[in-house]
């Protein structure tokens, strides 16, 4: 206590622009605590899905191709070979959007997210909701329609007609405005990490407004096969 005195009449001794320079360094300190304690760790699985989403769009790709000369080929001259190659890719590609899904498995739904963010509101006291913008859904993969064996003449290959998964993987964001005091603050923060769901960071702003009051913006998202996203 003896120590905080000694530094709040040093404080109070100095002049406005070194008061100005101490704040100013205070506020530093807070957004670097706060980056390393919930932002670095985010933005690392964030760079790491991202890139095991391009390998399986990369491979997936891959494989639809292989499959349309497949079938180009079947439907000019179809043998038990080659249908059984077709297949065999068919099962390929099945099994690349099954890992798509294993990506998603563990990430938060977007109608569950919206209620969690609501709930925790109601539970952190002094924390006020100053906006709730839920963003437009964005695609992260595309599959074409895979057509090719509607130009199958032959009876044999049109019963072997692909039936491939057309699996889709949407971006659901949301935007969120609170207000409120830093620890206060920091306590929602902790405890939307510890939920049972993941979801990522997209974006972090966080500004002291008139002490002890702040204002922190984030946007956060999950992926799902949904496109839609349903709320309350």
């Amino acid at each position: 206590m003896a120590q905080w005195l000694v530094y709040s009449e040093k404080f109070s001794n100095s002049t406005p622009r070194e008061q100005y320079l101490i704040i100013a360094s205070g506020l530093v300190a807070i957004i670097f605590i706060l980056y390393n304690l919930f932002l670095e760790t985010p933005i690392q699985r964030i760079e790491q899905l991202n890139k095991q989403v391009v390998q399986t769009q990369q491979s997936n790709k891959n494989t639809q191709n292989s499959i349309q000369v497949l079938e180009q080929g079947l439907s000019e001259d179809p043998n038990i070979a080659l249908r059984k190659q077709l297949l065999q890719y068919q099962a390929k590609l099945g099994g690349i959007d099954k890992r798509l899904l294993t990506l998603t498995s563990d990430l938060i739904d977007p109608i569950q997210m919206r209620y969690a963010l609501i709930k925790l509101l109601k539970l952190q006291k002094g924390v006020k909701l100053l906006s709730f913008k839920v963003l437009p859904a964005s695609a992260v993969t595309q599959n074409k329609a895979n057509n090719a064996a509607d130009k199958t003449t032959t009876a044999k290959a049109g019963a072997i007609k692909a039936q491939s998964p057309q699996l889709r993987l949407y971006r659901h964001g949301i935007n969120i405005k609170l207000q409120g005091q830093y620890f206060q603050l920091k306590d929602y923060l902790t405890q939307l990490e510890n939920l049972s769901w993941t979801f990522f960071w997209q974006a972090f702003d966080y500004q002291l407004k008139a002490y002890p009051v702040s204002e922190l913006e984030i946007e956060i998202y999950s992926l799902s096969t949904a496109q839609e996203f349903i709320g309350v």
